[in-house]
């Protein structure tokens, strides 16, 4: 198939990073500057449209052409950019990714990176200057004496800067088809390039935004900030009561008492303790304060498109650990949950923007802004929300994969796993535990924390302690655990000798009672998964562990920092990360399925899938397609559940 590697350069008054793609296309002053493009292994060629050249025909027909591929890294921004300039659609189908590769080899998402990883240096790497280009070109700049007070920079009045420019666009066609060569062998299977397609058709559909209830929610909490913070001024007398610094040294004064933390966890504490008005009003105000963010409120309200939709809330690929899509914009992966009984007159209030009755009705206005955030996301009019979601994936999925018997009964059967986990830790009927009792809760906890190898750390991260255990019982805890689940703990052991023994011989290791199989390629350990898909570990190494024995290390971005380093992993973490691998090769399967099926589905978050249609009964179908046996996991005893909506939110 021929072949067409682009690269665009654009400008937009809209934020890229903060609205997304979708937003900043559909903005009025958009527009494509420059096209770097090459075709094959061809010289790259230059279309400076900022400068006023013109579209090439045959470039405008190749496309919009099926029988030519378009290759891109981040195909999505080119894709929608050009869909907007050139007013038609260009379909995902003849358009790849290399970015998604970079990402399927656990390398980085960004070129300049991916390429300093693999080596690609010279002509063929990015121009440092390139952000600097981006930021003086693609964005509107601030009018100044000095600049003519003109709001955006033209290549005439930067023609030097302009030149620089052109050749960085250049440079991007070429790192890319260098980054592409290099990775062309990789592990991108058939099914996760239809999964890819089917991904940005979802991000295409969007999902419909409920902007009087965003818009006035956004209202409410600046009244309402403006209010507690004029008050807290009055009380405290401080200039700055938000700031942590002043106000303990206020407190301290006021109480007598050194204050270690303000902490949203602490105020409740500082709260009962205080025998002040003046100071548990203020830390009242403060507790308020920080359940009001509406920072989501206000991602929505600048990233909703001229239809009323957002777009482009899912990264493909966007957790190279494991596979998983990554929240983008609104970060619809932590929404809060919503638990009020009343939500539909809580929703109607704030919609009819009636801020006195919220005050009059409810304790903190600030909780039910928050609780109505995934409300604001609806179907269309005279169309429901079909809500399904897979039961208990990630511990069904660890349990079909170690074998652990007695766990995949109780998921072919009732499916009580804390119920059925805690009769077993504690040798007592299933029959005894109630929904309430204090057994339910360990096992609870156990199961959240206990799967990946998780220690007393691992508990009180799950709120153990709030369930009301004691930092005491959690080792035996652990240990109850760990008995019960025995091929699971030995499933930690396997699957770390193995990845271990692989990266020292360099010979592959296969698990095919596992179902997984450890190679050492390019650069990279690799486990292949039950789905033929692959984890890739980059430049893994074996180093002395801490206590003696053998570590495995391998270099990526650290969660936390996104700084690309070496880290540290064990058993525990790389059973953690197959396992979240796998329940999302399960979700996949069922969005294309889903799709085929017809279903419109606007998002999905975790292993949920939410789809609008006219006809509520069609729930029963999708579940049921979820729930269906997997052609690569037959045995594995899936299970969904649904509710139908006519807002987003929980059941």
């Amino acid at each position: 198939m021929k072949q067409l590697s682009i690269d665009i350069e654009t400008y937009s008054s809209v934020d890229l990073a903060s609205s997304g793609v979708y937003a900043y296309a559909a903005s009025p002053d958009f527009e494509i500057l420059l096209v770097g493009y090459a075709y094959g292994e061809g010289p790259v060629e230059l279309l400076d449209l900022a400068s006023g050249e013109e579209w090439p025909e045959d470039l405008l027909q190749d496309l919009t052409d099926p029988g030519v591929a378009k290759l891109a890294f981040n195909a999505a921004f080119e894709r929608t950019c050009l869909s907007a300039a050139l007013h038609e659609l260009m379909p995902p189908e003849q358009w790849y990714c290399t970015q998604v590769l970079s990402a399927v080899h656990g390398l980085p998402r960004s070129l300049e990176e991916a390429g300093r990883e693999l080596g690609i240096e010279g002509d063929k790497a990015k121009l440092m200057s390139g952000k600097a280009l981006i930021h003086h070109f693609c964005r509107p700049c601030a009018p100044t004496a000095r600049n003519g007070y003109r709001e955006r920079n033209l290549p005439m009045w930067d023609p030097d800067k302009w030149k620089l420019f052109r050749e960085y666009c250049r440079r991007d066609v070429e790192a890319e088809r260098e980054l592409r060569r290099r990775l062309e062998v990789g592990w991108i299977t058939p099914s996760e390039r239809r999964l890819w397609c089917v991904d940005q058709r979802i991000n295409d559909r969007g999902v419909l935004v409920d902007l009087p209830l965003v818009h006035n929610a956004i209202r409410m909490n600046n009244d309402m900030t403006r209010r507690l913070e004029t008050e807290a001024v009055q009380l405290t007398g401080l200039d700055n009561p938000k700031s942590v610094s002043q106000l303990k040294a206020w407190l301290e004064k006021e109480s007598g008492e050194a204050v270690e933390t303000l902490r949203k966890d602490d105020i409740p504490g500082l709260i009962a303790g205080s025998d002040s008005g003046s100071v548990r009003r203020v830390l009242e105000i403060r507790q308020e304060l920080s359940r009001s963010s509406v920072k989501k409120y206000e991602a929505m309200a600048r990233s909703v498109c001229p239809d009323g939709r957002i777009r482009g809330l899912l990264q493909f690929y966007g957790a190279s650990r494991t596979g998983r899509w990554a929240g983008r914009i609104v970060q619809v992966q932590n929404l809060p949950q919503n638990h009020m009984t009343d939500l539909a007159l809580a929703r109607e209030l704030v919609r009819d923007g009636d801020a006195e009755t919220i005050d009059l009705v409810y304790p903190s206005s600030g909780e039910v802004l928050k609780q109505l955030l995934r409300t604001a996301l609806i179907p269309q009019p005279g169309k429901v929300f079909l809500v399904a979601d897979f039961s208990a994936i990630e511990a069904r999925v660890i349990a079909w994969l170690a074998g652990e018997e007695w766990r995949l009964d109780v998921f072919r059967s009732h499916g009580k796993i804390y119920e059925a986990s805690a009769a077993r830790m504690f040798r007592v009927p299933i029959e005894s535990i109630t929904k309430g009792s204090p057994m339910r809760q360990k096992g609870k906890v156990a199961e959240l924390a206990c799967g990946y190898g998780g220690a007393k750390g691992a508990l009180i991260n799950m709120g153990a302690l709030e369930m009301g255990l004691s930092e005491d019982e959690l080792p035996a805890l652990i240990q109850e655990w760990r008995a019960a689940n025995p091929a699971i703990v030995q499933l930690w052991a396997d699957v770390e000798s193995a990845a271990i023994r692989t990266v020292e011989t360099g010979k592959p290791c296969a698990m095919y009672d596992r179902r997984l199989v450890f190679t050492l390629e390019d650069g990279a350990l690799w486990i292949r998964l039950p789905s033929l898909r692959a984890l890739a570990y980059r430049a893994p190494e074996v180093r002395r562990g801490r206590f003696g024995g053998k570590a495995l290390t391998y270099a990526g971005a650290k969660q936390t920092s996104r700084t690309w380093s070496r880290i540290d992993t064990h058993g525990g973490k790389l059973v953690e990360n197959i396992v979240q691998a796998i329940a999302r090769d399960c979700l996949a399967d069922a969005l294309i399925r889903a799709h085929d099926a017809g279903f419109q589905i606007v998002m999905h978050v975790h292993d949920e899938i939410v789809a609008e249609s006219d006809d509520p009964d069609r729930l029963n179908s999708l579940t049921e397609l979820m729930g269906a046996p997997i052609p690569w996991a037959q045995d594995l005893p899936l299970r969904a559940d649904g509710y139908v909506c006519g807002y987003y939110c929980k059941d």
